[in-house]
């Protein structure tokens, strides 16, 4: 089938470094590309330039007659004034739409995404239903290419899951830049990564994500056995030049040439895969109470409309607590009220003395005037981070930054690295419990498996707002959810949650439900549980690498029960009350760990 668009020699860079070089691709009829890489890869910029609002330095893009092309950007902004019906109809104006079309498909598009007030201002919407919105106003100028930036972010699970369907049965081609991995495996059927670390600048994988990181796999083995070798073949050329030989004959010439292309192809390679990550690691506070957070009857009503009634739930230490629920449903307002930035209408919040909470903001923002510099240590060149002094020039580089961009101004960033701004403000926070409000928004998914990491690592409390379903089933110990229309829930995992609130949908538009229901959270988690699957490829990985995890967690404990029998550790109140708590701490991740081991074996059967 021939190509809807052809990209050849594709080149962009702003300032001194390239995004990237050299792109050539295909975008052909019903295809559903997924791109990936790490932020500042150019990922934004090739949408647009296949959209035609940004132009390469070179090379060209070649798109079939008469193809209409749409392109939902990743910040969704609409006029002021703006209302849903008026952004509909400007939409369905600049794509040429005859008018006698107009009405039927503006009513069959905004009904299948759950729109019903269309005289509602934009500006009145959640940051979850203006995505939305931006996704229709794309949709019904009938693209046969639908160019999509980061569109899961700000979307309720809900929201993920009628974006999937949509995508899934479309009629046209779409390229998405997405992070979110269960996204990609649920919609993908080719997947490009743009990465310096590959010889052409990306590499394309038809499949799903997990296909993708089966063949990304292959790739890099071959090439490290590729190094490897090469640097074996230069190491000998490289004695041969030391001694000299002495007849410069024609061949000796060509070996010469030969072994210089090869030096240079090895600097080439080393430069490629020489690749960094940034270190999160948030610090806890040594406390030792056990009982951080109590709500008792919590309830909270916005006007005529109750968000959640009843509550009882408590949060302990060590507990990593996924807060899930539509948009509106109420989740930022239950951090608000931990947090104590607003009171209950009625109940009780318990905290225990001098409780450290830290708290980060889905509506965060930074000053765009500001250079990175005074961002990331804002009193001084230097920062106090698990009491060391680090100058910001090295905690730059820990995050990531360029030292030498240290003082260009924020607003220069990529939305990624703002993200990556603000969690390393949090780094410099000892916590009790960290309440995280969206913290995925914007980050790539090298930064997001770190992030994890270093959740799972954390030995405080946790409440966790997200999108990202893998980051909900891997860190989360307990998921509460809010079903928006009254009722609240435990439950074990994600995909229970998702059994419990999926007849809620019917019952209508959670954005637009009024009136109160009571609300209650028991103490066990309920009898629905997800259907089994085979094991994806991506919990593979995690069964195959869980026994090392346990290994390594063993070791800790006998760490710890040694240093009991040192007369040092007995003899010291403080040091021994700490030493034994870690040792608590670490015998609970090996707990946690032959936990998911028996599930992941149940699940392979």
């Amino acid at each position: 089938m021939p190509p809807i668009i052809t990209a050849q020699g594709l080149s962009k860079r702003y300032g001194a470094e390239p995004l990237f070089q050299d792109i050539s691709f295909t975008v052909s009829e019903g295809e559903r590309i997924g791109l990936i890489g790490p932020n500042g890869s150019g990922k934004s910029t090739l949408l647009e330039i296949l959209y035609g609002r940004v132009q390469p330095d070179t090379g060209e893009v070649a798109i079939r007659k008469h193809t209409r092309l749409s392109l939902v950007a990743q910040v969704s902004e609409f006029a002021p004034g703006a209302t849903v019906r008026s952004v509909i109809e400007g939409a369905l104006e600049r794509a040429k739409v005859p008018h006698a079309e107009r009405a039927s498909r503006t009513a069959e598009t905004l009904g299948r995404a759950s729109f019903t007030g269309l005289d509602t201002l934009t500006a009145a919407l959640s940051g979850g239903w203006r995505k939305r919105l931006a996704i229709v106003e794309g949709l019904v100028q009938g693209p046969d290419i639908l160019l999509l930036d980061e569109p899961t972010n700000h979307l309720d699970l809900a929201g993920i899951n009628w974006l999937e369907t949509l995508l899934q049965d479309a009629p046209f081609a779409c390229v998405v830049v997405s992070h979110d991995r269960y996204f990609l495996e649920n919609v993908a059927t080719e997947v490009v990564e743009l990465a310096r670390t590959y010889e052409n600048g990306f590499l394309r994988v038809s499949g799903n994500y997990s296909t993708f990181l089966e063949a990304k796999e292959e790739y890099l083995h071959a090439q490290r056995k590729r190094q490897e070798s090469l640097e074996n073949r230069v190491h000998t050329e490289i004695e041969w030049l030391r001694r000299g030989p002495k007849a410069r004959t024609t061949k000796s010439k060509a070996r010469i040439d030969t072994a210089q292309e090869m030096i240079g192809e090895l600097a080439d390679l080393n430069a490629r895969t020489r690749t960094s990550t940034a270190r999160i690691d948030f610090s806890a506070t040594d406390r030792q109470t056990k009982r951080l957070i109590e709500l008792e009857d919590l309830t909270y009503t916005i006007g005529d409309r109750t968000l959640f009634e009843g509550i009882h739930f408590t949060v302990t230490s060590g507990m990593r607590v996924g807060l899930v629920g539509p948009n509106g449903s109420g989740k930022t307002t239950l951090l608000r009220l931990l947090r104590g930035d607003i009171e209950p209408t009625r109940g009780k919040i318990r905290k225990a003395d001098s409780l450290r909470i830290v708290y980060f903001d889905q509506n965060r923002e930074l000053d765009p005037d500001i250079s990175l510099r005074r961002a990331l240590a804002p009193d001084s060149d230097s920062v106090i981070y698990q009491d060391r002094v680090i100058h910001v020039a090295s905690w730059a580089a820990r995050l990531l930054f360029d030292p030498e961009h240290l003082n260009q101004p924020v607003g220069k960033l990529s939305c990624g690295e703002r993200a990556r701004v603000l969690i390393a403000q949090l780094m410099l926070q000892p916590a009790d419990v960290l309440l995280l409000d969206e913290p995925t928004n914007d980050l790539d998914i090298p930064t997001l498996e770190i992030l994890e990491e270093s959740l799972l690592e954390y030995r405080g409390a946790l409440v966790l707002v997200t999108h990202d379903r893998y980051m909900l089933d891997r860190v989360s110990t307990i998921v509460l959810g809010l079903d928006g229309l009254g009722d609240a829930e435990r439950f074990a995992d994600y995909s229970q949650w998702d059994a419990w609130q999926r007849p809620r949908q019917t019952k209508g538009n959670p954005n637009m439900s009024s009136g109160p229901r009571r609300m209650t959270a028991a103490a066990g988690s309920p009898a629905t549980s997800g259907v089994k699957k085979k094991l994806s490829y991506i919990e593979a990985r995690e069964l195959a690498t869980i026994e090392e995890r346990i290994a390594e967690a063993e070791k800790q404990v006998d760490a710890k029960r040694a240093a009991l029998e040192d007369p040092a550790v007995t003899s010291d109140a403080a040091l021994l009350r700490n030493t034994c708590v870690q040792m608590e701490e670490a015998q609970k991740k090996i707990d946690t760990l032959y936990a998911r081991w028996a599930e992941l074996e149940q699940k392979q059967r």
